[in-house]
């Protein structure tokens, strides 16, 4: 089999006589498609063609009998065939920065429903995304009263019984949910929930990332703190240190800021929490906050990769299963290059020798390739350095080379190599996983879309679709061929910031900072991309 030569191979008038609808009906639960985030469709068949450069439907993100539009910087969610007050609907999901939850019909973007819980004093926003649970019965999301809720996807009733809503915070003015919402399930067991938690813009106030993963058949809660990880419990805002709080305020990270150590190690990457059901465990990663784990007594996790079972817990002694820092933390704390600004992405690998691997970026602009199965090569949690290879993974990036994006990892069908794109503050950047003769795995960058900075990507049918950030009023949404770099469509909606599409069912969504909803098309003839 060979890649076609041209990937928009229809006339527009060939694509308007024939309807959008799917021949592989799927849904996008939650952040990235999958458990892992990887952000790789694998059912859909569609192609963008010209004629769906204008959007099939575009409206304003508003709740349920209102006409003002809310802003998102959320990323839909999508369920299909929902039985709603008003008949079998496919329905998108979006969380506004008030809190507002939103159900769209996805076929012309009418509310649904829609549910705001009352918000605490002094709460701010959420740019966090919603999850659909496995059974397709509930949606949960973030609440500006520091709790996540769960409502019955048809018609938005709120579940208060078994423990809902559930507390992810009990200092919503300085914390709050910056990541989504993402669940595992495996084949035996519960299915879990996670709830990912940052500081507001500016890293104010006394706050602590930590995951708080919920159990969905018990509602019963483990917590895991980034900083003070030998406690378990949701921290009380300036309460007293290492009993109910974490405010150590003694400086000893050289370099951090002063009388915030304790402080800070927020969890923002897009997804927050990825699952790897090869390792069967979780992963996240911190942003800037004090690390010393490496000494005796340290509890804190600025910077660093973070492995834990898959019910959220770690070694049960107040320490992850394992973890990765870069040997660079200090300094990536004093320049305020967070590691954590994006979260870890799984890479299938064919090496028997680095079976599980995973890539890490951050704001310094470099692409750690890390071994899952010993992060830091030392065996163990609490140690520093010993990635893969990272010198040569740094993207060098003339215009602007921070990563604040989840990377999008697709398998070629073809020859079942390995690949990711990264799309940075300056290029978007398409990877590939290579081995030497021995198995040892590196990445290849294979090609780079120049001057076109923008935000999370996804891919289905081998096209990379992301919406690139113009620094203006309009951005346009790109769809470039996978092995090439080469663009193949373009679409212009409004200015963006972390707003990211999913393709699903033969359509695009997403917002964007104009409180606008907008849906493409895709090519209504569905064929295999390599053939």
């Amino acid at each position: 089999m060979r890649q076609k030569n041209t990937w928009i191979s229809l006339t527009a008038a060939v694509a308007a006589a024939v309807p959008a609808v799917s021949a592989h009906a799927t849904d996008w639960l939650q952040f990235g498609y999958d458990q892992a985030h990887s952000g790789y469709n694998v059912e859909e068949r569609g192609y963008p063609v010209a004629s769906t450069t204008t959007a099939q439907w575009q409206v304003p993100v508003h709740a349920l009998g209102s006409a003002s539009a809310i802003p998102s910087d959320s990323t839909p969610v999508y369920v299909s065939n929902v039985n709603t007050a008003s008949g079998v609907k496919d329905l998108l999901f979006l969380v506004t920065q008030n809190g507002t939850l939103v159900a769209f019909a996805a076929n012309d973007g009418a509310v649904v429903w829609s549910k705001r819980p009352t918000p605490a004093s002094n709460s701010n926003l959420t740019t966090g995304s919603p999850a659909v649970d496995p059974n397709l019965q509930y949606v949960y999301a973030y609440g500006l009263d520091g709790k996540v809720h769960k409502y019955q996807v048809g018609d938005g009733t709120e579940i208060v019984t078994g423990g809902w809503p559930q507390i992810s915070t009990l200092k919503p003015d300085v914390e709050k949910g910056a990541s989504a919402l993402s669940f595992s399930t495996a084949p035996a067991g519960s299915n879990y929930l996670y709830v990912p938690t940052n500081g507001y813009v500016g890293d104010a106030g006394d706050y602590q990332g930590h995951v708080t993963t919920i159990d969905l058949t018990t509602g019963s809660q483990n917590i895991f703190n980034t900083q003070c990880s030998n406690l378990f419990m949701h921290f009380v805002k300036n309460g007293t240190a290492r009993t109910n709080d974490c405010n150590l305020g003694t400086s000893t990270n050289p370099g951090g800021p002063a009388g915030r150590d304790g402080q800070m190690s927020g969890i923002w990457g897009r997804p927050g929490v990825v699952y790897d059901s090869l390792t069967n465990r979780i992963y996240l990663a911190t942003g800037n906050g004090l690390f010393d784990a490496n000494m005796a007594g340290g509890y804190e996790w600025g910077d660093s990769v973070l492995a834990l079972k898959r019910d959220g817990t770690g070694s049960g002694l107040g320490m992850p299963v394992d973890s990765f820092t870069p040997s660079t933390f200090s300094n990536l704390y004093k320049v305020d290059a967070d590691l954590g600004s994006t979260s870890p992405a799984i890479l299938p690998s064919t090496s028997n020798t680095y079976p599980h691997l995973a890539v890490q970026s951050g704001k310094d602009a470099c692409v750690r390739l890390l071994n899952l199965d010993d992060l830091s090569g030392s065996h163990g949690p609490g140690h520093a350095g010993n990635e893969i290879n990272a010198a040569t993974s740094c993207t060098t990036d003339a215009a602007g080379g921070q990563v604040r994006t989840q990377p999008a990892v697709w398998v070629n069908p073809v020859d079942g190599s390995t690949w990711f794109y990264l799309a940075t503050d300056g290029n978007l950047f398409g990877y590939r996983l290579v081995y030497d003769g021995s198995g040892k795995p590196s990445l290849s960058r294979s090609w780079t879309f120049t001057n076109a900075a923008g935000t999370s990507p996804v891919v289905a049918n081998g096209v990379v679709y992301y919406t690139s950030n113009n620094g203006s009023s309009n951005n346009t949404l790109r769809g470039v061929n996978a092995l090439t770099g080469v663009q193949i469509w373009s679409a212009t909606i409004g200015a963006i910031k972390w707003q990211s599409p999913i393709v699903v069912n033969g359509h695009l969504y997403v917002t964007d900072n104009g409180a606008q909803l907008w849906a493409f098309a895709l090519d209504g003839v569905f064929k295999a991309a390599f053939e």
